[in-house]
């Protein structure tokens, strides 16, 4: 049987939401989607007010070839919240990259809370996020990778990763962020790169004034003007999550003015 080419075979999908307020009520009134990445329906563990959304890509795993992107639009007074179902992986690949852009516009209130990314040995990831943020919108989302399977013995020795992050807020940016990341590299022994770990994350939040440096002992926090970052660096994806619940938190009061009530998927 003869194995069909990777680019042929590759997966190539879009979703396009959009979130808008009909009274108390946010609501899911686009939902667009063309190939393997969907959103089943729209949850409301928290009543009316918070409409989650678990982004779902079925076949499990992003190959060689493969591109992603997600469109989503929260409308002012609305408040979004999406999440996945578990770790996006990435597998290795011979020879395409494979693609992720995620594209999002916020008026409103969006929260962003993936679970980990897993980049096989021999991938070619290539990973980008853009955030234009009105006036008045407000955000919180972060990211978690990790470089091999270290559970399993598997360390990232070949391929490589791009990430890319670029938050605006009224078109002026607050945040720009590039990683070139080569797989067994100077930069994964460097201490002034990973330092040897296999797992990294950023954490985001647009928030104004002055907040606790100690609000979680594992995540190294940056206040710039209007947006807190937060760092994580080690070699634990469920405890990268962890810390960056924990962070969640304690911010989303501030920020999104309600208590943090952690979405059931993660519990399955």
């Amino acid at each position: 049987m003869r194995l069909a080419d990777p680019l042929v075979a590759s997966w190539k999908a879009q979703l396009s939401l959009r979130f808008s307020s009909l009274g108390p009520r946010t609501v899911l009134a686009e939902n667009r989607s063309d190939g393997p990445l969907v959103v089943q329906k729209p949850l409301y563990q928290e009543g009316d007010a918070v409409c989650q959304a678990i982004v779902v890509h079925p076949p499990g795993g992003i190959a060689g070839g493969d591109e992603l992107k997600l469109d989503a639009r929260v409308d002012a007074g609305a408040h979004a919240l999406l999440t996945t179902p578990g770790a996006a992986k990435w597998y290795r690949t011979s020879g395409p990259w494979a693609k992720q852009q995620l594209a999002l516009s916020v008026d409103g209130t969006l929260e962003l809370l993936p679970r980990e990314t897993i980049v096989f040995d021999g991938v070619l990831a290539d990973l980008g996020c853009e955030i234009h943020l009105g006036k008045e919108a407000r955000y919180i989302g972060w990211e978690i990778v990790c470089l091999g399977r270290a559970g399993s013995g598997e360390r990232f020795s070949r391929g490589a990763a791009k990430l890319q992050t670029k938050i605006l807020r009224n078109g002026k940016p607050l945040w720009l962020e590039r990683a070139f990341i080569e797989a067994g590299g100077a930069l994964m022994q460097s201490p002034a790169g990973l330092g040897g770990h296999s797992v990294f994350g950023t954490f985001v939040a647009t928030i104004v004034g002055n907040v606790r440096k100690d609000v979680h002992q594992d995540v190294a926090v940056t206040q710039l003007p209007g947006l807190l970052v937060g760092r994580y660096l080690g070699d634990s994806s469920a405890h990268a999550l962890r810390a960056f619940t924990t962070l969640w938190a304690a911010l989303r009061p501030v920020v999104a003015g309600r208590v943090a009530v952690a979405p059931r998927i993660w519990a399955t």
